[in-house]
């Protein structure tokens, strides 16, 4: 079961955070492979920005994503330079309050970032709702791993913050739109 992951989005929606976590998730608490890569453009804060994952129940021998099969893409800007071209065989999970363009592969539409700022309060917590809307969606990782990814990762005194997003991303999926 390999799974090559594409995340994206715009600086400081926390795209590398969440390859990490989702890294850690697998190799810690699901006992699986995984490396995690990442692109910082000189733009940083603003300016597209994309992290990548690769998770295999095999030895990983070459790290680098060639041909991702899931997308997360949290921007309009991500979605143009990093998903337009995603294969039709692909999944892509996308944060439908930032994103306006639609991919020709099957596609979840989460409103991550509007779901963060009315319903939690902070909107910096809105890739932590796209994890939950990608593990519930895709099953990449078992849910139990990912939560507790998320609390080995988080700033001290969050931890509650992060486990509510995480749970909203997978309430949202489940009553999510899919377009195939």
């Amino acid at each position: 079961m390999r799974h090559e992951v594409r995340f994206s989005g715009f600086g400081g929606q926390g795209i590398i955070l969440s390859a990490v976590i989702l890294g850690r998730a697998a190799v810690i608490y699901d006992t699986k492979f995984a490396v995690q890569t990442q692109v910082y453009g000189p733009e940083a804060r603003g300016g597209a920005s994309m992290s990548a994952v690769i998770i295999d129940d095999e030895p990983i021998l070459y790290p680098k994503v060639t041909n991702p099969d899931i997308f997360v893409i949290m921007s309009q800007e991500g979605f143009e330079k990093y998903g337009a071209n995603a294969p039709e065989s692909a999944v892509m999970v996308l944060d439908s309050s930032l994103v306006q363009s639609r991919p020709k592969c099957t596609c979840y539409e989460i409103p991550a970032t509007q779901e963060a700022k009315q319903t939690l309060g902070r909107d910096i917590v809105a890739n932590i709702v796209m994890l939950g809307a990608l593990v519930a969606t895709t099953h990449i990782v078992t849910e139990m791993a990912l939560e507790k990814a998320i609390l080995d990762s988080v700033p001290k005194g969050t931890e509650a913050l992060n486990t509510k997003a995480m749970k909203k991303g997978i309430e949202l999926a489940a009553a999510g739109s899919k377009k195939a």
